[in-house]
C-alpha cells in the first residue's frame, strides 16, 4: 500500500507519561514491609497479651499483685485470675517468636527509611510542618467535617497528615521500639537503662501496651481517610509510584 494509515497515540499512553511522581521505590517499598510487619506484630501480641490480659507498674507484677487494670477478658493460661471460669488455648510459642521476627524486620526498614528521609530531604520537603495558622485552621476544619481532599492538590500532605505521620516515625514507633526492648531480658543485662527510663519492666510492658493502642488508632484513621480520598486510586500509586488523574465525571457537586 502506498499511504500509510497515521494511527495516533492512546489517551492512555499519554496519561502514562503525564502521570506525576507519588512515591519513590523506597517509599513504596519500606511502607508495605512496614503495614506486613504492623500487622504481624498486632496479631503476635494479642496472643502474648491473652496469656496475662493484666497490666502493673513498677518493677514487679504477677498473679498476687493487683494490677494497675485489666482486660475484660479470658486469659490462655489457667493461673491467671482473670474472672472467667475457663482459658483460651495457649498460642504463646509461635506468637512471641513471629512478634520477635517482626519486630526486628520493622526495625531495620524504619532506620533504613529514617536514613534516606534525612538523607534525601524527603522529611523536609513533605513532611516538616510549613503551614501558617490559618491552614492549620483550616485542615482542622475540613478533618473534622469529614471532606473529601481536594483534588487539585494530590502531591502535598496537609498540616495535620505532616503532624501525624511525624508523631508516628519519631515518637510511637521509636517509643514501641524502646519499650519492647526494654522488655528483652537479653537486652536489659546489656542496656539496664532501657528499662530503668521507662519506671521498670511492668511500667515498659503498660508503655509499650498503650503505645500499640495508639499506632493502632493511627492505622484505622489512616485507613478511613484513604477510602474517602479514593481506596483503589491511592493503594494503586502506593504499588505502582504513580498518581492517576482524577475522573473526568468528579465534579465538585459529588464531594460531601
Amino acid at each position: 500500500m502506498a499511504d500509510s494509515v497515521n494511527i495516533p497515540r492512546s489517551s492512555a499512553a499519554e496519561k502514562t507519561t503525564d502521570i506525576p511522581a507519588r512515591h519513590s521505590l523506597l517509599v513504596r517499598i519500606t511502607h508495605w514491609i512496614t503495614a506486613l510487619s504492623f500487622f504481624a506484630l498486632l496479631l503476635s501480641g494479642g496472643e502474648i497479651v491473652l496469656s496475662h490480659p493484666r497490666f502493673y507498674w513498677g518493677e514487679i507484677g504477677d498473679d498476687l499483685t493487683r494490677p494497675l487494670f485489666q482486660l475484660p477478658v479470658p486469659a490462655s493460661r489457667d493461673l491467671v485470675p482473670t474472672g472467667y471460669h475457663f482459658v483460651l488455648p495457649d498460642q504463646n510459642g509461635w506468637s512471641r517468636a513471629l512478634h520477635f521476627q517482626a519486630a526486628w524486620l520493622l526495625v531495620f526498614t524504619g532506620v533504613l527509611y529514617l536514613i534516606w528521609g534525612l538523607v534525601s530531604g524527603h522529611f523536609r520537603r513533605s513532611l516538616f510542618p510549613n503551614a501558617s495558622p490559618a491552614r492549620w485552621r483550616a485542615a482542622l476544619v475540613e478533618h473534622l467535617r469529614f471532606r473529601r481532599p481536594d483534588p487539585s492538590q494530590p502531591q502535598s500532605y496537609n498540616p495535620l497528615q505532616r503532624l501525624a505521620y511525624l508523631i508516628v516515625i519519631f515518637i510511637l514507633f521509636p517509643l514501641a521500639v524502646w519499650s519492647g526492648l526494654a522488655l528483652s531480658q537479653t537486652f536489659d543485662a546489656i542496656c539496664p537503662f532501657a528499662v530503668q527510663s521507662l519506671g521498670g519492666f511492668q511500667s515498659a510492658r503498660t508503655i509499650h501496651f498503650f503505645d500499640a493502642i495508639a499506632l493502632t488508632v493511627f492505622l484505622v484513621v489512616h485507613v478511613v481517610m484513604i477510602a474517602r480520598a479514593g481506596f483503589l486510586r491511592l493503594t494503586r500509586a502506593m504499588i505502582t509510584g504513580h498518581l492517576d488523574a482524577e475522573p473526568d465525571n468528579l465534579t465538585q457537586q459529588d464531594q460531601p
